[in-house]
Parts: C-alpha cells; structure tokens; sequence
C-alpha cells in the first residue's frame, strides 16, 4: 500500500512548518522558563484553519481527517512538546465526544468555537483515585430539576488552567460503575468550578491543572449525547487521541535527531567530529531507523483510521511504540551530547524531561499492551 502524502496534505505540511517555526520558536525559552501556555496560539492557528485540521470544513476544520491533525501536531511538536500538548487535546480529545455525539447547538456553542480558536478546551477525566482504571471515577453528576449538580476532582488535565469549557467524564449513576459514566460540558464561570495550576518536571509550556467541582449546576443540555454512554465515548475519543500523540513523540523524537546530529557534525574531540566515530554514528544510524519505522506506522494507522476504521489494536501499537522510540531517541541524544546535553541550555535536556511523559499519558505503556493482547486475545 501506498502511504505518501497527497498534494493538499504536502502543503499543510509545508504551512504548518513554517508557521511552527516562525511564531512558535521564537516563543519556546519565553513559555518554558515562564511556565506558561501561550494561549495566543489557539487564535492564531484557529483564524488559519491549522488548529484543528481533521474536521470537516463546515465546522470550521480543515477536512484533513486523522492524517492532517498528525501533521499538524508532529510539527509543532519538533519545536515544542509542551505546546503541542495543549493544541493536540484541543484538536481531539477534547473536542472528538462533541463533533462525534454532540447536539448541533452544542457544536455551534462549543465545537465551532473551539476549532476557530475562539474557546480553548479540556478533558476531565483522570481523578486522584482513576487513573488506568478510568471507570472508577468519583466525580458524581446528580439530576436537580433542569441541572446536574457536580461534585469532584480532576487532575494531570492539560489546558486546565486555561480552558473555556471542560469536556467533563462523570458518573450519574455509581453503582452501574462504567456504565453509570456521562459525558457533561461545564463552563469555566460555572459557580463552584475552581483551578490550581501543577507544577512539572517537564512539558513546562503546557497549562496542566487540577480541577475542582463544588456543587457546580450544569444545565441538562450540556449532556453530550446519551446519559451513561460516555465511557463508550470516551473510549472512542481515546483511539485517535492515541494516533495524535504519536505524532508528538514523533515530532520530539525528529527534534531530538536533527540537534543530535548537528552537534555530532560540530563536536569535535581528537582531532575529527565526533561522528565520524563509529560510537556516535552507530548511534545516529539507529536513531534514524527507529523514528522511520514510527512514521510508517503513525501514518498507516491515521489513514485506517481515516478510512473508517475504529483501529482498536493499531492506535494502541502506535502509540506505545511512537513513545518508547522517542524515549530511546533522547537517551542516546544525552550520551551523545555527555556533559553539555545536562546543561540547563541545551535543547535535548528539554527533550529528555518532555519525552519521559510518553509512557504514561493516553494510557500507559502497560495499558496499550493489555489492549493489544486483548485485542487478539
């Protein structure tokens, strides 16, 4: 099978790049050292199409499906990781249960918006007590009238402390347990809806938080789709949430090779660049070969994906392996770098501390390969 860019996705890619380059670079020492999202890019992105490029085009998006968003995230993320974190949960996760089982008013409200850039949103769904265990959630929804009334905790949740409004997992009825789980959007201005900001070891750009939810109403309308479905729905959010996060690793990973390999041609110990030594070149050669594998298979799945398909076992093997190359790439880059890779300027220390949440967001390492067996199983 073939799976080379067509033309229209060729020149996104070529768009998104130069735009990644010249209004994100110049940014990333800024947010980092800050610990700050620069939410300026939501609108930015939105007005020219590229923050959410797999929507239709009626809503605003780009018509580029599954493959665009890759493009667009794997982009942003060869300059920046943190950032891409919060455009990506922006582009899918977030916004996938509305565009997927939302009321058309609930899309002109919350999709449209947040594909043009307008709204920035989040997903509530990990808890202190629910993390792989996503069914065990705490957070309660209670029917009062023509509300629900919500009470709980979320936390780890990116654009938390900057989003408009909350894609929010909750369960209306304990004990069906995963099947008692619905899908609400709350409003930041919601009455009793508080943020703390959380602090990290990396990924310093992204707006990560902890949401708390004291008697908040919500109005019934704000139900996405069917009351108790939303486990299902937020497992079908998951599938291309994992395909885009690859494409994070990707982006990381490509960053991490192209600075590694630079400083191999510029690095000079005994009288020759360091790669010109078999040590370092062995290194860079499998470098290479592992992030080329990762983006055969990142792209395959996006357009089986984009083809229709749930991609239940391929979104979990893309994710999990697009991770650990990553991981692999930015430790073979610190060896390469030795002392100066350590240095607080360096961009593979950036790298490395970014790479490191790989294997754990959007399910686990462990999760993905409990999914891939099953699935065979």
């Amino acid at each position: 099978m073939e799976f080379e860019l067509n033309e229209e996705q060729k020149m996104f890619k070529e768009s998104i790049k130069n735009f990644a380059e010249r209004e994100v670079a110049p940014i990333v020492d800024e947010s980092e050292n800050e610990e700050s999202c620069p939410v300026g890019l939501f609108s930015k992105l939105g007005k020219l199409g590229y923050l959410c490029p797999g929507y239709p085009t009626e809503y605003g998006g780009g018509g580029l499906g599954e493959v665009g968003t890759c493009i667009m995230v794997e982009e942003i993320a060869r300059i920046c990781s943190g950032i891409a974190s919060g455009l990506m949960v922006q582009s899918g996760l977030a916004t996938f249960p509305i565009w997927a089982h939302g009321s058309e008013e609930q899309k002109r409200k919350f999709l449209t918006p947040a594909i043009k850039g307008e709204k920035i949103s989040a997903f509530g769904l990990t808890e202190p007590n629910a993390g792989s265990d996503a069914a065990a959630i705490e957070t309660t929804a209670k029917r009062e009238g023509n509300n629900y009334v919500i009470n709980g905790n979320k936390i780890y949740i990116t654009n938390g402390t900057i989003c408009d409004f909350v894609t929010l997992a909750a369960s209306t009825d304990r004990s069906k347990g995963s099947r008692g789980i619905s899908t609400i959007i709350l409003e930041k201005d919601t009455p009793g809806f508080s943020v703390a900001k959380m602090r990290k070891l990396g990924h310093h750009s992204a707006a990560t938080g902890e949401l708390a939810f004291d008697n908040c109403r919500v109005p019934l309308d704000n139900l996405i789709g069917e009351e108790e479905k939303g486990f299902k729905y937020m497992l079908e959010a998951l599938n291309p949430a994992r395909i885009s996060h690859s494409a994070r690793s990707l982006g990381l990973a490509q960053a991490t090779f192209d600075a590694s390999l630079n400083y191999a041609k510029e690095r000079v110990q005994f009288s020759q660049p360091i790669g010109k030594f078999q040590a370092i070149s062995f290194k860079l050669a499998r470098m290479a070969t592992a992030i080329e594998a990762a983006r055969s298979l990142l792209y395959r799945v996006a357009r089986l994906f984009d083809q229709g398909e749930e991609c239940r076992k391929e979104a979990p093997m893309t994710k999990l392996f697009s991770a650990e190359v990553a991981i692999r790439v930015v430790e073979e880059a610190m060896r390469i770098y030795a002392g100066a890779g350590y240095l607080a300027e360096s961009p593979v220390q950036r790298y490395f501390r970014d790479a490191i949440l790989y294997c754990t967001t959007e399910g686990t390492t462990e999760i993905q390969e409990l999914v891939i067996y099953r699935a065979f199983a």
